[in-house]
């Protein structure tokens, strides 16, 4: 099977869906490919956001610390999109992310897209709208799954 490079699989992902040919590419130019085996944390908690992720194959588990543990918030699987800090100052992940099968991925530089989208409000707008549209489904699985923890109790 012939893997797609970056410049051939952003056109087809849905969350790059409608670019221009130029914005397409500066995104690519952005991106590198990256792998991650199982327990390695594609971000920790606290630490600068400078990335974020669009899996091409694997799952990643999106955890919270709790005291000593932690609670696994959703899962993400191929074609999903991980991470949003990158986007919101002040530039911290906000949960983990690690990786709980083999996982490829392509990996965003945040940097480098925020100096554009600061350059370029068109393509900043409709990032932030899609960004938003992963803050809203990662929220609502959040919310589920600690409601299938804690809903039945008193």
């Amino acid at each position: 099977m012939t893997r797609l490079t970056i410049e051939q699989y952003l056109p087809h992902h849905p969350f790059f869906a409608g670019l221009d040919e130029d914005d397409l590419a500066f995104v690519a130019r952005c991106a590198t490919l990256v792998h991650f085996h199982p327990g390695e944390y594609l971000f920790r908690e606290g630490e600068p956001a400078d990335a974020f992720y669009v899996l091409r194959t694997g799952r990643v588990a999106l955890e919270t610390r709790l005291g000593t543990g932690s609670q696994v918030l959703d899962t993400a699987d191929a074609d999903d999109v991980v991470g949003w800090s990158w986007l919101v100052p002040p530039y911290r992940w906000t949960f983990d992310a690690r990786a709980v099968a083999e996982t490829s991925a392509v990996a965003f530089d945040g940097a480098c897209l925020r100096e554009r989208c600061e350059n370029d409000p068109g393509l900043g707008y409709l990032l932030l709208r899609r960004v938003v549209d992963v803050m809203a489904t990662r929220l609502h699985s959040a919310r589920v799954r600690l409601l299938d923890l804690y809903g039945g109790q008193s």
